[in-house]
């Protein structure tokens, strides 16, 4: 006969709810309180349960009024993985082999905005925050993309933001890739061409200093773009496209086989086979 009782008093189905991911773990999603003592014998319990039928990492995801339970999971092994505002993730790795759970998000995406008018003037603005503050430096728009904001769409909306101009993405032209930078993470920034829809510049007051269309060679006259590489690159991306046609990524809607969800390939079309292209779109 089976016996009614798992572990250290804790019924079999006083066991912790936990569904299988992709990878050979379980995934824990608290979704009210509850009592540390309760939560440590059921942790220990589900753990024993969890090493014979030989799974691997444990998710624990504890919302933020589930803090008193952070101590006691951090007791039985468990570790910091990643933080949202309403929620701590921690994870545990269950068999005497290399860990395998992945890190956290590695990067950060920002996007710089190129905006020029048929004048050949740049929409720039100056900054009343961050390390350019007070230096009179004219720079393009630039911010972060939020989360589940496609590059594109975060283009547009800081451009908007920022000098309230609307604007049509044409391309991304470059991106630059940095490490170590805000919280130690890596930080991927896409140079974004853009094709302004309205003239009349209303910046805005919390960030934005100045705003304005400036002639192109008076921005790259400024000392500091000179001096600086990746605002002088910013200045020949420009031209360059605007004089020469530089080809740059545009987005592409596509489905994956795992995912059923939209998503955009950033590709260039040129020297692409028409016929074979729209057989992937």
């Amino acid at each position: 006969m089976e016996k009614l009782v798992f572990q250290n008093g804790v019924k079999k189905d006083q066991l912790l709810s936990a569904v299988n991911d992709d990878h050979g773990g379980v995934i824990v999603e608290f979704k009210e309180p509850m009592d540390p003592i309760v939560f440590q014998n059921m942790l220990k319990a589900s753990l024993s349960k969890w090493r014979l039928q030989g799974k691997k990492g444990v998710w624990i995801k504890l919302p933020i009024e589930c803090v008193n339970l952070v101590e006691t999971a951090v007791e039985e092994g468990f570790w910091y993985h990643h933080a949202e505002p309403h929620y701590l993730m921690l994870v545990y790795w269950i068999p005497k082999t290399e860990n395998t759970i992945p890190a956290n998000a590695s990067h950060r995406v920002g996007i710089g905005a190129i905006v020029l008018n048929d004048k050949r003037e740049l929409l720039v603005v100056q900054e009343n925050c961050g390390r350019l503050k007070g230096t009179a430096v004219w720079k393009i728009p630039t911010g972060v993309v939020e989360e589940g904001e496609d590059i594109f769409e975060g283009a547009i909306r800081e451009v908007k933001e920022e000098t309230g101009i609307d604007t049509e993405f044409l391309e991304v032209l470059a991106f630059r890739q940095t490490h170590k930078a805000l919280f130690e993470k890596s930080d991927l920034f896409f140079i974004c061409m853009m094709r302004p829809l309205s003239f009349d510049i209303q910046k805005q007051d919390l960030e934005i200093e100045a705003a304005q269309w400036m002639p192109i060679e008076e921005y790259e006259a400024q000392p500091f773009v000179q001096k600086h590489v990746l605002f002088k690159y910013i200045v020949d991306l420009c031209l360059t496209k605007a004089e020469r046609g530089y080809p740059g990524f545009t987005p592409v809607p596509i489905t994956s086989f795992f995912d059923a969800g939209a998503s955009f390939l950033y590709l260039n079309n040129d020297g692409l086979n028409d016929e074979n292209s729209a057989a992937h779109l």
